[in-house]
């Protein structure tokens, strides 16, 4: 049997296509040549795990190091019991090495020490009759909280001097977060949660950093996304085991779509080769990536609903909001909330603040968009706002909207959590309903923009009978307490989006969210206007 793209575990080189370890951290050899001790981070499924596992297997067979791949998960479950989660963390620790080493280089039996001293002595042990320097990368560092973190880091630094006679001759810390960032109160509830917040306490004399019991580590290495050359790669292992080719088309809209997250990029084409089963005789394209993308986000796959769980949390629900409202936060939040989003993987690593990829933008706005029109009136199917040529009747979409929002809006956006971009996600929920599966609604939001931009695209036949595209943009604005008129603003925006996207009409919604507005069946009302261009643009007051 071939490979296949792989999204559920670790991936290994027999059975899956995998972007080389030694490219995603080159560092990793020189450093451990070096005895230097080392922080590797990353969010969630991006292949920390594979890449390390990797680079331990490529270590050892190099015939210098006994290296190994671990994990401090086991200690999860034992909290501030420090003898309980060492031993639970050394016996994972003896199971891997059987399992990944030979016998000549697996550990000798655990020496008898006492529960704040049992890791160091135990690595003491193993390095002083292995033939090999040891090199240890412990997973999971993050799953570790309290007393036993601080243990498991001092024993770690405690050792360090004693390198590489008598203790590990090179460590790696991996999890989810770089370790300058970890506070002594963090208990974190789940693994694929991170960190969670601090227990008290005074913020700069929890957190790890400065005079950390690990002070030792020399460099901290995060694992990127991938490139656009090692998607390109990937995808081009498949092609010469079964000669089925993605487009260079369809290899540039992944990377557009997921901006190289790992997971998603594997989740593509697994979507596309597996259960979309494209006959490995027709080349892949964009039809089929945009295809492959709305099944995913439409699934609910396992690693996208665990990513939108997070946005309940208030410490994300408060960096998150001002982003779906285009909006600059009302308080600066809190530094270490931005790098907890960023290390969710929600945020992308780049100021201003914004969602990682369009995957997940998608993937935001319909979570908080699910439940929002369940016990309100009907929205009308896509059909009711069909032409006889196929294409969509949007004035007519616009219309019901207006007639929708005036009968529902109090009610909905007084039921949304995130209350201050409640009215952009009622008519994203309902643009959601209407195209239902039909065509597609892209979103562009981001913290400080002060405008949501939407595009719907919808497919229909033209007069030929071929193939056909409508492309509709709209901009959503609102009006806060005390600000003036945004319509001047809108329309400037909105020329700006047309002009990128070569349209030459669009609609302009502008929500009045000030105290003092009339009654919302009073302000709703649709008007023409003209842009600063001379565009047609419709204009939805509500």
């Amino acid at each position: 049997m071939g490979r296949w793209f792989n999204t559920a575990e670790p991936c290994m080189p027999d059975r899956h296509y995998m972007v080389p370890a030694s490219a995603r951290l080159p560092q990793v050899p020189r450093l451990v040549s070096r005895g230097n001790y080392v922080v590797v981070h990353a969010p969630r499924q991006t292949g920390k795990t594979t890449t390390l596992a990797a680079l331990a297997a490529e270590l050892t067979a190099s015939g210098d190091y006994a290296a190994l791949l671990t994990s401090c998960e086991p200690g999860r479950a034992w909290g501030d019991d420090v003898g309980a989660a060492t031993r639970a963390i050394l016996d994972r620790t003896l199971a891997d090495a059987h399992a990944a080493l030979p016998p000549r280089l697996h550990p000798p039996r655990w020496p008898e020490a006492s529960d704040g001293g049992l890791l160091g002595a135990a690595l003491a042990a193993w390095s002083q009759v292995c033939p090999r320097p040891l090199v240890l990368f412990l997973d999971e560092i993050d799953a570790l909280a309290g007393r036993t973190l601080i243990s498991v880091l001092g024993q770690l630094r405690s050792g360090a001097g004693r390198r590489p006679a008598a203790f590990p001759a090179s460590v790696a810390l991996c999890g989810l977060r770089d370790l300058r960032d970890y506070r002594s109160g963090d208990r974190p509830a789940d693994p694929r949660s991170g960190p969670g917040t601090a227990s008290g306490g005074n913020p700069d004399r929890d957190r790890l950093g400065g005079p950390s019991p690990f002070n030792i580590v020399v460099r901290s290495l995060r694992l990127g996304d991938f490139s656009l050359d090692e998607v390109r790669g990937l995808y081009a292992q498949h092609t010469a085991e079964t000669a089925q080719v993605f487009t260079a088309e369809a290899v540039d809209r992944v990377m557009e779509l997921t901006a190289g997250q790992p997971w998603l990029v594997n989740a593509l084409a697994a979507e596309i080769v597996d259960e979309m089963a494209v006959p490995p005789t027709e080349a892949i394209t964009t039809v089929h990536v945009d295809a492959a993308k709305e099944r995913l986000i439409r699934a609910r796959a396992t690693h996208l609903d665990s990513l939108a769980d997070k946005l309940h949390e208030p410490r994300v629900r408060a960096i998150i909001e001002p982003v779906l409202a285009g909006t600059d936060p009302v308080t600066d939040p809190p530094a270490d909330d931005v790098q907890y989003a960023r290390d969710l993987g929600l945020l992308a690593q780049t100021s201003p603040a914004q969602i990682a990829n369009p995957i997940y933008r998608e993937v935001v706005a319909r979570v908080l968009t699910d439940t929002v029109l369940e016990f309100s009136a009907p929205v009308p199917p896509a059909r009711s706002f069909v032409l006889p040529d196929g294409r969509l009747d949007v004035p007519s979409l616009i219309d019901r909207f207006a007639a929708f929002w005036k009968a529902n809006g109090d009610i909905l956006t007084s039921r949304q959590v995130y209350h201050e971009a409640a009215p952009h996600l009622v008519l994203m929920a309902f643009l959601e309903r209407v195209i239902n599966g039909g065509g597609f609604v892209d979103r562009e939001y981001g913290v400080g923009r002060g405008r949501i931009d939407l595009l719907v695209r919808w497919p229909y036949s033209g007069p030929d009978g071929r193939p056909a595209l409508q492309r509709e943009a709209f901009e959503l604005k609102a009006r806060a307490g005390g600000a003036a008129d945004p319509l001047r603003t809108g329309l400037d925006q909105l020329d700006g989006y047309l002009d990128r996207l070569g349209l030459d009409h669009g609609t302009l919604v502008i929500f009045d969210r000030r105290p003092t507005a009339k009654p919302i069946a009073e302000r709703t009302s649709i008007t023409t206007v003209s842009s600063p261009t001379g565009r047609g643009i419709t204009l939805l007051r509500a």
